[in-house]
């Protein structure tokens, strides 16, 4: 069965890009353009791995964290930040992210993080 995965990032052409990417990894993908939209998709379904950008609008990463933890659910999370939003990954790991990578990342390197977290 193909791994779930819950992409949340605000940026349209980074979302579709990545998006695309990992399904022709064989991931099975579900973009959201905020936090907001992430918590909608959350409510009705569950995934193998999260990837939430922290900085967005109406809902950030943290919120969508913070969604879980109030859910009592935990699944596994890798958290895309800016190099200037280290405070906030660290915070992220401490809410239960599992790892965190800085913008701008390679798609090697984000596939690496993703497989390696999968396969805990």
């Amino acid at each position: 069965m193909n791994a779930k995965i819950l992409y949340a990032e605000d940026e349209e052409q980074t979302r579709s890009l990545v998006a695309e990417e990992l399904r022709q990894e064989g991931y099975v993908v579900d973009p959201a353009e905020d936090g907001e939209a992430a918590i909608a998709l959350l409510a009705g379904r569950s995934y193998d791995l999260l990837l939430l950008d922290i900085r967005m609008p109406k809902k950030t990463g943290l919120d969508v964290l913070s969604y879980l933890r109030g859910q009592n659910r935990h699944p596994r999370v890798i958290m895309l930040t800016a190099v200037d939003d280290l405070a906030s990954a660290i915070q992220a790991v401490k809410l239960g992210a599992n790892d965190y990578l800085t913008k701008p990342f390679r798609l090697e390197q984000l596939l690496a993080a993703v497989e390696r977290i999968l396969h805990r």
